[in-house]
Formats: C-alpha cells, sequence, structure tokens
C-alpha cells in the first residue's frame, strides 16, 4: 500500500504540467536588455548590464513550467531587478525543503532579496519570508501568520481570478501586516500571471498580455525598489 501510495503521488506530481508557451519564451530570450541564464538554482533573469543590487526569488505555481514565468517577469529585470525562478521539487513548492540562501546563491552581488510567488508557490515564499527584506503575492495568500513582522508585503491579485479569488486574499488579510499593501489588477486571472494558457476554474481575463505585463512590472517592480536596503 504504502509503495502504491507513493507511486500515486509521484504520477500526480507529474501528469498535467502545464508547459510554457513557446511565443513569450521566445521573446524573453531574444530580450537584449537581460541575460537569461538556466541556472543550477533556477532561471535567472538579469539587466545585461549586470547593475543589480536587488532581487526577487519567485516561486511557481503547482504544476505550472517555471519558464512560464520568465515574459511575466522579465520586465523587473529590465528595471534592473535579477529575478530567479525557482524549480520546485516534483513541481510542487511545498514539496521543496529549500531554503532562501539555497536560491540567492545565484547572484551573489544582489543586496536585498524579496521572495514571492504565484498560487502555492506564493504560500511557499510565506514560509520563506523571514528570511527575506520583502515578500511579493502574486495570487496567493499566505497560510502562516505574519502579521506581526515588520516585513514589507505587496499582494498582487486579479478581479478575474477564479482560484485565489478576491475574497480568498480578503479573508487571509489578517495574516499579513497592517501596512502591506493589497492591489488588484482589473481584468486579470490567475493564469494572467503565467504564460502557461487556460487553467481549469479559472475566470475569463479581460486584459491583454501585454498590458498585464506592464502593470505587473509598474506595480511589482516599484514596490521591489522602494524596500529599504
Amino acid at each position: 500500500m504504502l509503495v502504491l501510495a507513493i507511486g500515486g503521488v509521484l504520477a500526480y506530481t507529474q501528469i498535467g504540467v502545464m508547459p510554457a508557451e513557446p511565443g513569450p519564451l521566445a521573446e524573453v530570450r531574444d530580450n537584449s536588455a537581460i541575460t537569461v541564464t538556466d541556472a543550477d538554482e533556477g532561471i535567472v533573469l538579469e539587466p545585461a548590464d549586470g547593475d543589480s543590487e536587488r532581487g526577487l526569488v519567485f516561486i511557481p505555481g503547482a504544476k505550472v513550467d517555471p519558464w512560464a514565468y520568465a515574459a511575466p517577469l522579465q520586465g523587473l529585470a529590465e528595471e534592473g531587478i535579477t529575478v530567479v525562478i525557482t524549480r520546485p521539487w516534483l513541481n510542487l513548492a511545498f514539496f521543496d525543503p529549500r531554503g532562501l540562501d539555497d536560491f540567492t546563491s545565484a547572484a551573489p552581488d544582489v543586496e536585498s532579496w524579496a521572495v514571492g510567488g504565484h498560487s502555492l508557490g506564493g504560500v511557499r515564499a510565506c514560509q520563506l519570508a523571514t528570511a527575506a527584506d520583502a515578500l511579493v503575492l502574486f495570487a496567493s495568500y499566505c497560510a502562516n501568520d505574519l502579521s506581526d513582522s515588520e516585513l514589507p508585503v505587496l499582494s498582487v491579485a486579479g478581479s478575474e481570478d477564479g482560484l485565489s479569488t478576491p475574497e480568498k486574499i480578503a479573508d487571509a488579510r489578517p495574516m499579513l501586516p497592517a501596512d502591506a499593501e493589497l492591489v488588484e489588477i482589473d481584468g486579470a486571472s490567475h493564469a494572467s500571471f503565467g504564460d502557461y494558457g487556460p487553467q481549469a476554474g479559472d475566470g475569463e481575463p479581460t486584459l491583454s498580455e501585454k498590458e498585464m505585463r506592464a502593470q505587473l512590472t509598474d506595480i511589482v517592480g516599484g514596490f521591489l525598489l522602494s524596500v529599504p536596503r
């Protein structure tokens, strides 16, 4: 029975993984303003001039190809922020016991690190947040209580999200510090935060991919650049 249970879990983690869409990914690889490195720590997006003092460790959502987040996050690298997109063990962040240092080692010159994640990746990011300088939630919320921390927190949600709905995010608001910043992007769905296609149970987005990327870069980039070092 134990062998069958383990086999079932392993099969679940590998079946139905949502792949990165090839078009947006090709744009990232052709972007001369950034460098993309497939490192041991994860997928590293950096400004092409190498001048970066701030970073974001980003944890993907459950069973989503990490490369699916490269296009939505490339704008941060263009703004001078290093992004390390992790590869969660077995495609699920809860199975990944690694600490923040296991990812920040990809860019040792970065002085200030935030941690963040999409959906289930954001829940895991909350667990690592005390080791970071800031926390960013992408269509996600915390299961552990950070309300007494002095951590700068940004929570970005989508008005059309059918999974991490605005109501669920509001219900989990007490887990965050009182001064946490909550921003809702009008027209964004759950899958708008990545480029992996439609997701079962999600709402229908009403804004374009280009508009979503621009807003995400403006909102998250502005927050990260304002975090005290």
